[in-house]
């Protein structure tokens, strides 16, 4: 049987299988931890998985797709019987459509499927995993979020995914305040500006910026923040 350092943790990362969250993934393994790495294409995971070159007593490849009940029944027991219970969450996995869209143009159905993804899917991982950890009197959730779902300077970017993240960014306070005293640090994280499929190529910021909030959140102190929005380390307004 494998073993671990003393402060290895088991986290789950949603989307974990290119962009930010192969990043995160990526960091979080070189601190240490064990990881499994998450998406809807099984044989891309693996492939991606594969590609770190890491024992698959650290690093598992899981299909998960946030929006499907049963997907995530059989990740949470496959991550548990390889891994170990899960001590930090990343909710990552998203979608943007719409992008250039006026906020009434946009089709029902295309807000439907944003905030599924988006909200309700960070809600159903939440679900699965939180209430254990609590028990355990340990866990770390970050929810990827971003400075569209700010508030303080929300104008007509993307409306379904500035919505859907503002929604994000609420359910990060509530789940904060409901497990605060029982060792679950939950907090949000804006990575910036990133160059993925999503921030496009002349976007300013390298996946590993856009990262490293995200993992530091994911492995902060007993006594760390709780209920905080962030970028670069930093505490900015929701």
């Amino acid at each position: 049987m494998a073993t671990h350092p003393p402060a290895s943790r088991v986290a789950v990362v949603t989307g974990g299988n290119r962009g930010i969250g192969l990043e995160v993934c990526r960091q979080l393994l070189a601190a240490g931890h064990r990881v499994a790495i998450t998406g809807r294409d099984v044989d891309r995971v693996r492939a991606v998985a594969a590609s770190l070159d890491v024992d698959e007593s650290r690093a598992i490849a899981v299909a998960l797709d946030v929006r499907d009940p049963a997907t995530l029944a059989s990740a949470q027991r496959t991550i548990d019987a390889r891994l170990g219970p899960v001590d930090i969450v990343i909710n990552n996995a998203a979608i943007l459509v719409g992008e250039s869209s006026e906020a009434l143009d946009i089709a029902l159905d295309d807000y439907r499927e944003t905030l599924e993804t988006n909200l309700l899917g960070a809600i159903a991982v939440c679900q699965a995993f939180v209430p254990a950890m609590a028990e355990r009197r340990y866990g770390r959730v970050v929810n990827v979020s971003s400075g569209a779902g700010q508030l303080a300077g929300m104008s007509t970017y993307a409306p379904a995914y500035s919505i859907s993240k503002a929604a994000l960014n609420a359910f990060t306070k509530i789940l904060a305040a409901t497990y605060r005293s029982r060792g679950v640090l939950v907090n949000a994280a804006d990575p910036g500006w990133v160059r993925t499929d999503m921030g496009g190529r002349h976007a300013p910021r390298s996946v590993e910026q856009g990262a490293d909030t995200i993992v530091w959140l994911a492995t902060l102190p007993s006594r760390g923040p709780t209920g905080g929005f962030f970028r670069d380390r930093r505490a900015i307004e929701w």
